[in-house]
């Protein structure tokens, strides 16, 4: 069978995981139209989810941040220090250890966080206007269900075929 708008036959063993990951390309490309705007007004994608994970973490080292994104060290660094030059993260002594220091957001990081999740929230509610509050809350419930079991199982398949982060946080 082929999809009448694409050229790529669907194997029908495979056609509900095939809706889902074309309805995940879609919108991961209207992810990178909000992430492309963002950019415009300052925000890079990757900081802002620095910024996201550092503020979920608490006071960390750069490699526990780098860990917990799934990213290179150096990548998180020089990301890290844009942030601290915008006043969104700042450096502190390590309380274990004082010749390291821990990366912790800022309060105008924290408004930041605080009005760009008012905006997402209110964004995320204009699309569910229409639907029945049961039918918003039993797609919240599994649309959290999915992305759990996808965090859980896509790291194991990256590195099942070669392309997961490898021992030391290469790429």
């Amino acid at each position: 069978m082929v999809d009448p708008g694409r050229c790529i036959p669907i194997d029908s063993e495979h056609e509900l995981a095939d809706r889902v990951g074309m309805a995940m390309v879609r919108l991961n490309k209207m992810h990178a139209q909000v992430a492309h705007q963002m950019a415009k007004q300052g925000m890079d994608k990757s900081a802002f989810v620095l910024l996201a994970t550092l503020s979920g973490l608490g006071e960390c080292r750069s490699s526990a941040l780098a860990e917990a994104v799934l990213s290179d060290p150096s990548t998180v660094s020089r990301q890290v220090a844009g942030l601290v030059k915008d006043g969104l993260v700042e450096r502190r002594a390590d309380p274990a250890d004082g010749r390291a220091s821990v990366l912790a957001v800022t309060e105008a990081g924290r408004q930041l966080l605080i009005e760009r999740r008012r905006q997402r929230n209110e964004a995320i509610e204009r699309v569910f206007a229409d639907w029945a509050d049961e039918d918003f809350k039993g797609f919240a419930d599994l649309f959290e269900r999915f992305v759990q079991d996808y965090e859980r199982t896509i790291p194991a398949l990256l590195t099942e075929r070669g392309t997961g982060t490898r021992a030391g946080g290469e790429n």
